[in-house]
């Protein structure tokens, strides 16, 4: 149980998702215009968008929550291991998620920003900077979609039933992927980029996103929050649900993200549960 010292109160909510907002803005500035996209180390895309997110972000989360460390996907590697360890409490931030989705201007991609306590992902926010839609919340606060200025609960599909859409590229999966949605009888795929996966089971219009492969924990942590709100969850694949900065590194290893959580996964994870 969430201490409730703990959750951000009201006013804070409400600052951070309008920071949220803000890095929109300006990743939309560059979205419309022509943009360069470079490739880091581990040659996943890093443009101007990335960056000005960043920047308005980490300013802006500086001068509300100044006694919260902020760990970024475009700073992280600036944080010593040892240093961001001792972090109990820090904000988790992907300035922009879905790089890949901004370069093909297909709008699937996401601000996300998590507030992270003693491990524990507590409340989040994902924001869609083309569409304007944001999502917010935690386990024990509920699930929001924002729509002007009031918040819609919202509610995960449970009893998740037959066919099950399940979050899975039509056509690019690996055969673990595929082993995984064959042992689940009848399926309904659904392509979407970034955390929106998250934000779609927490509304209803999805049931199940297995991951298995490498995501960071920036990825995942925001999306979390709103399903854990809506009543959802995400477990590795023993069944426990993920925490974040609690190893050496920030790699995420497998899981599997559920609306209604009485689905039987294990069965679905064959020898891998």
């Amino acid at each position: 149980m969430t201490n409730p010292s703990a959750l951000p109160n009201a006013a804070m909510r409400e600052a951070v998702i309008a920071v949220a907002f803000d890095a929109a803005s300006a990743i939309l500035g560059i979205y419309d215009s022509e943009f360069a996209v470079q490739h880091k180390d581990d040659d996943s895309p890093l443009t101007a968008a990335d960056l000005a997110a960043h920047r308005c972000i980490v300013d802006a989360l500086a001068r509300i929550t100044p006694d919260i460390p902020v760990l970024s996907e475009e700073s992280a590697h600036e944080v010593p291991t040892a240093m961001r360890r001792q972090w109990t409490r820090l904000w988790i931030v992907d300035p922009l998620d879905g790089t890949r989705e901004f370069v093909k201007r297909n709008g699937e991609f996401t601000v996300n920003i998590a507030l992270i306590e003693d491990g524990v992902a507590v409340w989040g926010i994902v924001q869609a900077p083309v569409t304007g839609e944001l999502w917010h919340g935690g386990a024990a606060l509920g699930a929001f979609r924002r729509e002007g200025s009031r918040d819609l609960p919202l509610h995960v599909r449970r009893p998740a039933t037959a066919p099950l859409r399940v979050a899975a590229s039509r056509s690019h999966r690996d055969g673990r992927t595929q082993a995984f949605i064959d042992r689940m009888g009848e399926t309904e795929p659904v392509g979407l980029g970034s955390s929106l996966k998250f934000c779609k089971l927490a509304e209803g219009t999805l049931d199940v996103y297995p991951r298995f492969g490498p995501t960071s924990e920036w990825d995942t942590a925001a999306g979390q929050c709103v399903l854990e709100g809506a009543g959802g969850a995400v477990l590795d694949p023993q069944g426990r649900p993920f925490r974040y900065n609690q190893r050496e590194r920030i790699l995420n290893g497998d899981f599997i993200a559920l609306g209604d959580v009485e689905l039987p996964w294990r069965e679905w994870m064959g020898d891998r549960a």
